[in-house]
């Protein structure tokens, strides 16, 4: 103990790792539910020539830093979820979602004050931010909560499989088109 400090090194070398591990769950599901949204619900939107939205290949090429902007926002996400310590699904879902809410608004309101985006995209955008960053919460506030890391990886990979499987549904059934690069 240092300067009467009752945290130790190793107290706090576990907990980063923990909070490390929690967003990497949080940021995972993020990544499932948004290929849902874009390869499944939106995809139509991205096949129309729109001044907008950057060729296919191009976009293709730049999805890292879309997936980089989902991990910060995740990271955000949690930084606050423990500073206000919020923890259960519940409430980090509802939370989450609020932040969520918050977060699309800014974006969307600025795009459409600036941009030639299509009206519909962006509230697509809104709405499946906002849901995004709610299914985060959920799963990180259930971390926090103290649920078994080994269980909420599990949840989170089943997660990650409905939302594939259900995105290759929408495609075989021609709800959601492909897209060839």
């Amino acid at each position: 103990m240092e300067n009467g400090s009752i945290i130790s090194n190793e107290n706090i070398d576990k907990s980063v790792k923990h909070l490390s591990i929690i967003a990497l769950f949080g940021w995972l599901s993020i990544l499932g539910f948004d290929f849902f949204l874009h390869a499944g619900l939106l995809a139509t939107l991205y096949i129309k020539p729109n001044p907008f939205l950057l060729p296919p290949m191009e976009a293709f090429i730049r999805i890292p830093f879309g997936y980089l902007s989902i991990l910060l926002l995740t990271v955000i996400l949690l930084w606050l979820m423990v500073r206000l310590e919020i923890s259960g699904w519940r409430k980090g879902s509802i939370f989450g979602l609020k932040f969520g809410c918050l977060i699309s608004g800014v974006s969307t309101l600025g795009l459409i004050s600036i941009s030639t985006a299509d009206i519909v995209l962006l509230i697509g955008w809104f709405f499946g931010q906002t849901l995004e960053l709610g299914i985060a919460g959920a799963i990180m506030g259930s971390g926090l909560a103290g649920k078994r890391l080994t269980m909420l990886l599990v949840i989170v990979l089943i997660f990650i499989l409905s939302s594939f499987m259900l995105t290759v549904i929408l495609q075989t059934l021609g709800l959601a088109p492909t897209v060839r690069i």
